[in-house]
């Protein structure tokens, strides 16, 4: 799966990474910039930009780094953050998010990467990718900064819907093992399921059905159960994986960023307070970087869409270079571990055992 290339071509033998270069906040300068990062971190890289040709070749031609590591695919329209993903799906075909789409569902890209509207990208990738077989409801995972070994939690789903019942739950619950294994090197992961309290009788009706099915299907599936988790648990070290409906996720995600960017000001605040505070600033110079960098929301960019027949990592709307280049990254990671095979071999795997135990439970019933 490698690019057709053109006058600026990429590589045999390379990860093609397939990026929208018009979504976002910051235009393609940004997006260029980021990629061009990845490109000078790692050789195995290679790209396809979709957006306008003369645009994009511009910007291109000013890295180094990047020649004969692009390919280009002119798309004449734009996404914009205010579009509605029913006009994208009917309209948005000349635009670059269809185009960066397209290259996966056509093999020749390994993974695509978007800044734009998270609502159309999500349409569009079910409309174009479609779901794997057996997933009623895609899911957006991220990367959570936690207390555990690996240093990050997976969390499930932060917006791709705002709904899950307890089927979607469960799914969500064997998605986000795969991720685990796959992103995070974690043979048997942890999962725990999001709820106001560990007790089995709190919550929704949903989440206690939840439980129950994703009890039953821990074993079979190769993760471990930890049961019910509360908010404080999302960036702790009793799970691995942490599992909730779209509406919550979406909030908690929201709810981390601006407490990461509070403490941040906060110390900056707190530094600037006197002689004696700036003085202590310059002393602690490297711890405060290494803080810096652990909590930077950019080092952990990127959500990653499960369910689909594709690789599609959705970039924050307003990311810099860096946060653009983490996007890539964790692309190119999944796609060289070959997690979008894994992920539909492991779904297909769960369907047939769910047919196999309703099998059973009719025969036991007649």
């Amino acid at each position: 799966m490698t690019a057709q290339p053109d006058q600026t071509g990429t590589s045999a033998g390379r990860i093609i990474i397939s990026v929208d270069a018009m979504g976002g906040d910051a235009g393609p300068s940004v997006v260029v910039a980021g990629i061009s990062k990845s490109a000078k971190k790692n050789p195995e890289i290679g790209f396809i930009l979709h957006g306008r040709e003369d645009v994009l070749r511009k910007l291109v031609a000013r890295r180094r780094v990047l020649d004969g590591r692009v390919a280009f695919r002119d798309s004449p329209d734009v996404v914009t953050m205010e579009d509605k993903p029913s006009q994208v799906v009917r309209n948005g075909k000349q635009t670059s998010m269809w185009s960066a789409l397209d290259s996966v569902r056509e093999g020749e890209a390994h993974g695509a990467v978007s800044c734009g509207n998270t609502g159309a990208l999500m349409a569009l990738s079910m409309m174009r990718l479609r779901k794997l077989p057996g997933v009623n409801r895609p899911a957006i995972a991220i990367l959570w900064p936690s207390r555990n070994p690996q240093g990050f939690n997976i969390m499930l789903d932060v917006g791709a819907d705002v709904r899950a019942d307890a089927k979607d739950l469960l799914q969500f619950a064997l998605m986000g093992a795969s991720y685990a294994r796959n992103g995070l090197d974690l043979a048997r992961p942890r999962i725990g399921l999001l709820n106001v309290g560990t007790e089995e009788h709190k919550g929704r009706a949903e989440l206690k059905e939840a439980h129950g099915l994703i009890t039953e299907f821990a074993e079979k599936a190769n993760f471990e159960f930890v049961g019910f988790v509360e908010g404080s648990d999302i960036p702790g070290n009793k799970a691995d994986v942490i599992i909730t409906d779209g509406f919550t996720g979406n909030v908690a995600i929201k709810t981390g960023e601006g407490t990461a960017s509070l403490i941040g000001d906060l110390l900056r605040a707190a530094f600037k307070y006197s002689l004696l505070s700036r003085i202590a600033s310059v002393l602690a110079i490297t711890s405060l970087q290494r803080l810096r960098k652990r909590i930077d929301p950019r080092q952990v960019n990127g959500g990653i869409f499960l369910g689909l027949n594709g690789t599609v990592v959705k970039s924050h709307g307003g990311a810099d270079p860096t946060g653009v280049s983490a996007a890539v990254k964790l692309a190119f990671t999944l796609a060289k571990s070959g997690f979008a095979e894994k992920l539909a071999a492991r779904v297909a795997s769960t369907v047939e055992l769910a047919q196999d135990d309703g099998h059973a439970a009719s025969q036991a019933e007649q």
